[in-house]
C-alpha cells in the first residue's frame, strides 16, 4: 500500500496528520478549526442561530425552564412599556422619547427589561411658571403605579424647585404688601395734614 503526500489521518477534532512523501508524520493544527480563522467560534455561532431559528418556528419545543423565562420576559416587557408610557402621558411636553434595554428570549425575540424617559425641568421666568413646571415634572415622575427610585429622585428634585419658587413668590407678595401699606400710610399722612392759617397782626 502506498501513501501519497495528500493522505491525511483524522485525529480528534482539532488536529490532523498529513503524511509527506517520506511517510513522516507531521502534526499541524487544522486551519479550519484554529482560532486564527475563528472556525470554532463560527461553527458555534451558526449552530446557535440555527437553534434559535428552529425555536422561533417551533415555539412548542421550549423546555419548562425556557417557558417560565419566556413568560417572565413577556410580563416584564409589558410592565416596562406601561411604566414609560405613563411618564410620557403625564409629562406632556416635558418628557422625551422612551428608550429601552432588551434581553433576547428563548424564542429568539427581544423583550424590554428596562426603560427610560427623559424629563426636563425648566426654570421659568416667574415664580408662578417655576411652580407650574415643577408640578408638571412631579406628576410625570410619579405617574406610574409603581414609581422607581429614580422616579422618586426626579420628583424630589422638582419639589425642591417648587419650594424655592414658592418662597420667592411669598417674598414678592410680602414686599408688595409692605410697599402698598407704606404707600397708603404716606397718602393718609398727606390727607390728614392740618392746614394752620397764618395771620399777622398790625
Amino acid at each position: 500500500m502506498t501513501i501519497d503526500s495528500l493522505t491525511r489521518a483524522q485525529i480528534g477534532t482539532n488536529y490532523y496528520i498529513p503524511l509527506n512523501d517520506k511517510e513522516i508524520l507531521v502534526v499541524e493544527e487544522d486551519p479550519r478549526l484554529s482560532k486564527e480563522s475563528n472556525g470554532v467560534e463560527k461553527l458555534q455561532e451558526e449552530e446557535k442561530k440555527a437553534q434559535e431559528k428552529q425555536k422561533q418556528q417551533n415555539p412548542q419545543e421550549l423546555s419548562e425552564d425556557e417557558e417560565r423565562l419566556l413568560k417572565e420576559l413577556q410580563s416584564r416587557d409589558a410592565e416596562v412599556r406601561a411604566h414609560e408610557a405613563a411618564h410620557q402621558a403625564a409629562g406632556g411636553g416635558n418628557t422625551g422619547a422612551a428608550s429601552y434595554s432588551y434581553q433576547q428570549g428563548p424564542d429568539g425575540k427581544m423583550y424590554a427589561i428596562g426603560g427610560e424617559v427623559s424629563i426636563s425641568i425648566s426654570g421659568g421666568s416667574t415664580p408662578q411658571e417655576q411652580i407650574a413646571n415643577a408640578r408638571s415634572v412631579i406628576a410625570a415622575a410619579m405617574a406610574p403605579s409603581n414609581p422607581s427610585s429614580q422616579d422618586f429622585a426626579v420628583a424630589n428634585s422638582a419639589r425642591v424647585m417648587e419650594m424655592k419658587a414658592e418662597q420667592k413668590l411669598t417674598k414678592q407678595k410680602q414686599e408688595q404688601t409692605e410697599g402698598l401699606e407704606q404707600y397708603q400710610a404716606t397718602q393718609k399722612d398727606k390727607n390728614t395734614q392740618e392746614i394752620i392759617p397764618f395771620s399777622t397782626s398790625a
